[in-house]
């Protein structure tokens, strides 16, 4: 007998499931809607131009021998650290203790494990609903994940009074995890004036945050915007911790370039966070990978390359706020039951369209349309020559379950 007999088989992860039987399909009109990588409007991947001119620089850096594939330190190289610090807050600090790190995966990870280590955290409050990968992240570092109102099915909209009566009620100090824009999965971000309430409500219960930023530049192509929250934080004195992904705006989801950024109260303070968060990296993977931290490092420093980047992004922002438009149009010239304005309400790459498990696992069974059945689809995978088809589909599925009125 095996001494692995007694392992049952882990069920499969919901969003690479869905990659996965699309993959199977022979279906010819197939989508992924699921999985939340950019494609073209051929649906093919795309790397991004600036990305290979920042490659063929790096060529010629290890052809002179400028750059050489020795390891990383621990907390990746320290060029990087203002670079992306002020992309992320407008400004770099010795205030801000930051490190490299594998993705906003990673960095969270790191966030996660220090919190509990160093600061005692064991309940984490996360919006309802979240990224599926926020949950298991820390509660493998101890944390036990709980819920906080957020999305409102009936208006499609934010539960903006109740989120901010949770935050009310919560124990003085509590941790909570928020999204600064382009909230996944919903694409419904609170207003400005929203916005400023959250702040002050944390500031006054010394609440203390993470505010995980996988998609600025995503929520409305540009960049700066994108951090406003995130300025908005830091300009209040708070102490706070933020995830930086490079993943979606760069589009080096294989690279797993990330940053966790720590501001701390000063820089007496940040130095000694950054000794203890090492401490944490050097034995769960030593070391980050350099190569998409020297394409940062060439972007971010290079004004041009950086140039290129904002406008290049913006052309993938507007192909993505297009493909919503066509979504919502033709469903609503099709006169498709319910309301769809939800679409192009929302920001980001993704739509929580608001239809239900049932009526998701049947445009993945009849349609071969694959998504998550929580109803969220991710955009970049729509282009025009399938729209018409996804549109068919779900009117087709919403009027077969939608009660007929007598």
């Amino acid at each position: 007998m095996s001494i692995f007999s007694h392992i049952a088989e882990a069920p499969v992860d919901p969003i690479l499931g869905t990659a996965l039987a699309y993959k199977a399909s022979n279906n010819p009109n197939k989508v992924n809607l699921g999985i939340g990588a950019y494609r073209t409007e051929d649906g093919k991947p795309y790397v991004l131009e600036v990305v290979k001119k920042a490659e063929a620089l790096l060529l010629d850096d290890i052809n002179s021998k400028r750059v050489d594939k020795e390891y990383s330190t621990i907390d990746g190289t320290p060029s990087l650290k203002p670079l992306t610090q002020k992309l992320m807050f407008g400004q770099a600090s010795p205030k801000i203790a930051s490190t490299q790190a594998l993705s906003g995966t990673g960095s969270l990870r790191v966030c996660a494990e220090f919190l509990n280590t160093h600061l005692g955290y064991k309940k984490m409050y996360y919006s309802d609903p979240t990224w599926g990968n926020h949950l298991p992240i820390f509660a493998k570092a101890g944390i036990t994940p709980e819920k906080y109102p957020y999305w409102d099915p009936a208006t499609k909209g934010i539960k903006f009074a109740e989120w901010m009566q949770h935050m009310e009620k919560a124990p003085n100090a509590s941790l909570y995890l928020i999204h600064p824009c382009a909230h996944n999965p919903t694409g419904v971000d609170p207003s400005s004036d929203q916005w400023k309430q959250v702040l002050e409500v944390c500031k006054r219960k010394k609440h203390l945050v993470i505010l995980d930023s996988a998609y600025q530049g995503y929520a409305t192509g540009d960049l700066v915007r994108d951090r406003k929250v995130i300025e908005m934080f830091y300009n209040s004195g708070m102490e706070f911790f933020a995830c930086q992904s490079f993943a979606k705006n760069l589009g080096l989801y294989g690279e797993r370039i990330g940053m966790l950024h720590v501001v701390c109260s000063s820089e007496e303070r940040a130095k000694i966070v950054l000794s203890q968060v090492k401490l944490v990296i050097r034995p769960m993977y030593s070391s980050p990978p350099i190569h998409g931290s020297l394409i940062i490092e060439k972007i971010l420093g290079n004004e041009r390359l950086y140039n290129e980047w904002t406008r290049e992004l913006k052309m993938m922002a507007d192909r993505i706020n297009e493909v919503r438009m066509l979504l919502r149009t033709g469903l609503e010239k099709k006169k498709t039951p319910g309301t769809w304005n939800h679409i192009t309400d929302q920001i980001g790459m993704f739509s929580f369209t608001g239809l239900s498990t049932q009526q998701c696992e049947m445009l993945i069974n009849d349609h071969a349309i694959y998504l998550l059945k929580s109803g969220r689809i991710s955009l970049a995978g729509l282009n025009k020559a399938n729209i018409p088809y996804v549109v068919d589909a779900i009117d087709q599925v919403v009027r077969k379950t939608t009660p007929s009125k007598m």
